[in-house]
């Protein structure tokens, strides 16, 4: 059997050893925007909340992915969302 095939076949076998034990290789930490966060709790998705905010769902992925900052009205409405989410759910 070919070398390289033998030390896949060994290294595959660790690795299924290692997740049946639950052993963690790396962690991956995904920093959610404040924006994003506004959605969520709100229970949302992006087209149904920007439709609610009156912008576009464009707009709204911009400003989750820190493209773009929201200004005016739009921004204390993500603000309220934040913090008094059941006022928004109110509203659908």
């Amino acid at each position: 059997m070919d070398k390289e095939l033998v030390q896949f076949q060994a290294d595959l076998l660790a690795s299924v050893k290692q997740m049946k034990a639950r052993k963690v290789g790396r962690t991956t930490c995904v920093e959610v925007s404040p924006f994003t966060e506004a959605r969520v709790k709100v229970g949302m998705t992006q087209t149904a909340f920007a439709d609610l905010l009156g912008v576009s769902s464009r707009t709204l992925q911009d400003w989750e992915q820190g493209r773009r900052q929201p200004t005016g009205a739009a921004k204390t409405l993500l603000r309220v969302a934040a913090q008094h989410p059941e006022a928004l759910r109110d509203l659908t």
